[in-house]
Formats: structure tokens, C-alpha cells, sequence
């Protein structure tokens, strides 16, 4: 019936904005995406899209990408893959690959989690996802990506001792994280990895935010 929401669809933990690309954004979503683009036909097999396997990392919602960038120029021995809807993001994080000539970084522009629920199980050495959308209204929390079903799916893909990592300036949502990432037996608790700030965490902090880390460690 119209109007009626139909429930055998996946809530997403995003909405989707137009953002306005600059012209160097769109010439590089036009232009070079593709050579750097995460396609569907890596997904039973991640590090196809990589010159050489390597410990993989996923990260959901990148942002513009600066900080997902410096980890994959910080760390060539392991191979990262981002996640992003937002075609500003996905523009300047390409450019960013191509002008720093980065093999072990790939990008894609869809929902992460459909694609990630088609990989492998143990193929990924660690899956983050930092500033997710907090949802702060009560009746939207059923869109929290942080959930049962989201350290479910980790589990299965994450290899032994692979990590979760989450950050957050939303000192009620950390705390909605700490309990379910300590309810969960699979999982033990670790020191969040060192990582660079992201645009969102450094305007965050002028604001005053407080930033909350959290990690988990699947049980080997």
C-alpha cells in the first residue's frame, strides 16, 4: 500500500545529500574513479582489487578521505578499501590517491554493508568506522550502524584477533557502544589503534566535543 514502509528493506544508517563537487571533484569522479574503484567483482575475492594481498582494512563512511589517506601512505604493507555515499568525499579522496601514486587503497560509493556481507569470512585483519552518524532523535537509534548485527557480521569476516575500531563525539552513543561491545564474549577489549584525526573529529574538538575511541579484538 502507498505510504507504507515495507519492512523486508535493510534500514540504511545513512541519508543521502546532494553535495555540490568542485570542478577538480568531478573531474576526478568522471575521469580516474574507475582506476581506483572497488568493483563487484572483487567482492568474492577483496584483495583481487590490490596488486598484492595484504592485511586488509575496511573503513565505512571515509568522509573526505584525509584520514583514510594518510593511514594507506603511512602503512604500504597493508591494503585498505573505503566506504563513502557522498560524491564530494569520494572525489577528494581520489585525488588525494592519484596525486600521492597510492596501489594499496581502493575506493567505492555504494552502502558498505551489502558489499562486505558478500566477502569472505576471515578477510579483513580490521573494519572502523569513525563519527558515524549518532542519530540523535530516539525514534531514528534503529539506524545506528553500531549494533548486534553489525559485531555479527564482523565477526564472521574479521581474521583472528582482527579489530573493530569506533570513534565518536557523542558521549551517549560511546556509552551505547561500550556496553555492546562488552556484552559480546567474542570480542575482548583493546587499546584503540593510533590513527590521524579526520575533518569532522578536528572541527569537533574547536567545538568542544569530547572524542571517544573504542576497540575490540576478536577472540583469537
Amino acid at each position: 500500500m502507498a505510504g507504507l514502509e515495507r519492512t523486508d528493506q535493510p534500514i540504511r544508517s545513512f541519508v543521502l545529500r546532494q553535495g555540490r563537487l568542485s570542478p577538480g571533484q568531478r573531474r576526478a569522479l568522471e575521469e580516474d574513479l574507475q582506476r581506483y574503484e572497488f568493483c563487484a567483482e572483487h567482492e568474492n575475492d577483496p584483495q583481487s582489487a590490490f596488486p598484492s594481498p595484504q592485511p586488509l582494512t575496511v573503513e565505512i563512511g571515509f568522509g573526505n578521505g584525509e584520514s583514510l589517506l594518510e593511514m594507506a601512505a603511512d602503512n604500504p604493507n597493508q591494503n585498505f578499501l573505503g566506504f563513502e555515499v557522498h560524491g564530494p568525499g569520494v572525489g577528494h579522496l581520489v585525488i588525494g590517491i592519484k596525486a600521492r601514486g597510492l596501489s594499496n587503497l581502493r575506493v567505492s560509493q555504494v552502502d558498505a554493508i551489502p558489499v562486505i556481507s558478500r566477502f569472505p569470512a576471515e578477510s579483513l585483519a580490521k573494519l572502523q568506522t569513525f563519527f558515524p552518524d549518532p542519530w540523535h532523535k530516539k525514534k531514528h537509534h534503529k539506524r545506528r550502524i553500531l549494533k548486534p548485527a553489525f559485531l555479527e557480521l564482523a565477526h564472521r569476516l574479521l581474521t583472528p584477533e582482527g579489530i573493530v575500531h569506533v570513534a565518536t563525539d557523542w558521549a551517549p552513543y560511546a556509552e551505547e557502544i561500550g556496553i555492546l561491545f562488552s556484552s559480546d564474549a567474542r570480542y575482548v577489549g583493546v587499546d584503540a589503534p593510533s590513527r590521524p584525526p579526520t575533518k569532522y573529529e578536528r572541527r569537533g574538538e574547536r567545538l568542544g566535543h569530547a572524542i571517544q575511541d573504542l576497540a575490540i579484538k576478536k577472540a583469537g
